[in-house]
């Protein structure tokens, strides 16, 4: 029998509540009241309420803001009856809000899209193929595909990428590869992961109100029906039916109505992505926040990494690891976190194991293209994870921050250099450049980067003009959090593609609120979870 979580409990009783008619009827002061009389407070002093969007938020001692964050789910609570008066309006539950399907945060790696969603894609492309170039150019996605492909084909990638939750997919996904004789050139990635950016719904907009604007109606009607063929066709899979029921009730009334969208497309595009979103109804709100709050929505794709690495004894220190590869040279990044998060992030950026991919991270080349060697996923308390060991030298890569931390045992200092050996290899780092130098593996140096590399593994390590700094302040903090079991080891192929996809959906996120580059070859701590789950696949030879 399940033993009583006043966290649960809390959850169902607001459910209960707010699935009540009268609720959205309400003042919205009696509806703060009852909320706040059901927070809870943890041992440690943080207050938590369960509220809008039916998720939970973190009160923040330091400025009194609530956050998005998933609660400890097996700690001690008491009641805490927080005054309804300080409430923002904003984490109070309207009603409709807690209707919103959460979907799946998986990637496309590993448990690939299911043969028959693909087939049905594929039966499709092949019918609007067809279409001739002339009566449907590329005014969106041409820097995607040839100029001689029609904007039908565009229309269906633009509503597979829009509506994916996180748009990385295998190298061989069949889904993927059915375009290939569409694009103008390779998609970004390498024959593991194609880590394909997410477009905004201006593109798909563009395709539309183009023909519009050119007396085109009956084709501008032609690309509304091929996105809303397509959406229907991608609700059977739970990583893409959240977008894809939202774009189906935006793009539906133009197919009842051909000309409702007419004197929009006139003025502009913008003008008739907004009578696009306008055409939402609130409980599919949240899936359209990307476009709408893209602030709000990187917030909650943080609460999806933090659910997704619910498994970890810390997942406040696990998801500060994969928040360390986010670009912020501004320093933005600390201000939307909660203060669990901001302090486990803090303590890497002290270290310097911040914005770790701002620049390419893995090999030139991309993941190697041969099997990798075999990582020591371990069935036990996660002491690897995302320290995932290089079995040729038993040093341990940090994917998120490139940086290589010495085993936990069996490590020396050879006193007449001041360099740590690592046991059994030979190699040695050296504390004048902070270089590593593994004789045997064929561990290199990137000339023009100043990383290294360990050949087979995808790993990397930090600039010489930085190395010794970052190795000799960031290595208690690395020792404490593999301590502490912030390491990343998912205990399933299921699970390592649910914190692979919330992962890249928070950098894709932080890239619409900041504009920092998406790197093209994924983020950094994306490769110890693709090691995690390629060799497995079934239909590989390894």
């Amino acid at each position: 029998m399940r033993s009583w979580n006043a966290f649960t409990a809390v959850e169902a009783a607001v459910r209960a509540m707010v699935a009540d008619p009268r609720w959205p009827g309400l003042p919205v002061p009696d509806r703060a009241q009852v909320i706040a009389a059901r927070a809870l407070v943890t041992p440690e002093g943080d207050r938590w309420l369960f509220g809008a969007h039916a998720r939970w938020y973190l009160h923040d001692p330091a400025d009194g803001r609530w956050h998005l964050s998933p609660p400890p789910r097996d700690a001690r609570t008491r009641d805490a009856r927080h005054p309804a008066a300080v409430l923002p309006v904003r984490v109070i539950p309207r009603g409709p809000d807690f209707a919103a399907e959460p979907g799946s945060t998986q990637a496309f790696v590993g448990p690939d899209v299911p043969t028959g969603l693909t087939d049905q894609i594929r039966l499709l492309l092949r019918a609007e193929e067809r279409r001739s170039e002339r009566d449907y150019p590329l005014s969106a996605f041409d820097a995607i595909f040839a100029r001689d492909v029609p904007s039908t084909v565009a229309a269906i990638w633009g509503t597979i990428m829009w509506c994916a939750y996180a748009p990385a997919f295998d190298g061989n996904e069949r889904l993927i590869t059915a375009f290939g004789e569409y694009l103008r050139r390779p998609l970004p990635g390498d024959e593991w992961v194609r880590w394909l950016p997410a477009p905004p719904l201006l593109d798909l907009v563009t395709l539309v109100s183009e023909r519009l604007r050119a007396g085109h109606s009956r084709a501008a009607l032609r690309l509304a029906a091929t996105m809303a063929d397509t959406a229907q066709i991608l609700l059977s899979d739970t990583r893409f039916r959240p977008r894809a029921l939202a774009l189906l009730t935006m793009v539906e009334p133009t197919l009842r109505q051909p000309h409702l969208d007419d004197r929009a497309a006139l003025r502009d595009d913008h003008t008739v992505r907004q009578a696009w979103l306008d055409r939402l109804p609130e409980r599919l709100g949240r899936a359209a926040l990307v476009e709408t709050d893209p602030e709000t929505h990187f917030r909650h794709t943080v609460y999806d990494l933090l659910e997704a690495l619910d498994f970890t004894t810390e997942p406040s220190r696990a998801a500060a690891a994969f928040l360390a590869d986010l670009s912020d040279s501004r320093g933005l990044l600390p201000g939307y976190l909660d203060h669990r998060l901001r302090r486990a992030y803090e303590e890497l950026a002290r270290a310097g194991l911040t914005s770790t991919s701002a620049a390419e991270t893995t090999q030139p080349e991309g993941f190697p293209t041969r099997a990798p060697l075999p990582y020591p996923w371990r069935a036990g308390p996660p002491e690897t994870g995302a320290y995932a060991a290089v079995p040729r030298t038993g040093a341990h890569a940090v994917p998120e921050t490139g940086a290589h931390a010495l085993p936990g045992t069996g490590a020396h200092a050879v006193p007449e250099t001041g360099a740590h050996a690592l046991p059994g290899t030979g190699a040695h780092v050296l504390p004048e450049t902070g270089a590593h130098a593994l004789p045997g593996t064929g561990a290199h140096a990137l000339p023009e980067t100043g990383a290294h590399a360990l050949p087979g593994t995808g790993a990397q390590g930090f600039g010489v003009s930085r190395a010794s700094e970052v190795e000799r302040t960031s290595a208690p903090v690395r020792e404490e959090a593999r301590a502490s079991g912030s390491g990343v080891e998912p205990p399933d192929r299921a699970a390592a593609a649910a914190v692979l996809g919330a992962a890249y959906a928070v950098g894709l996120a932080w890239g619409r609120v900041t504009g920092a580059r998406v790197p093209e070859r994924g983020f950094a701590g994306a490769a110890a979870l693709v090691h995690r789950l390629i060799p497995e696949r079934d239909d590989l030879p390894f």
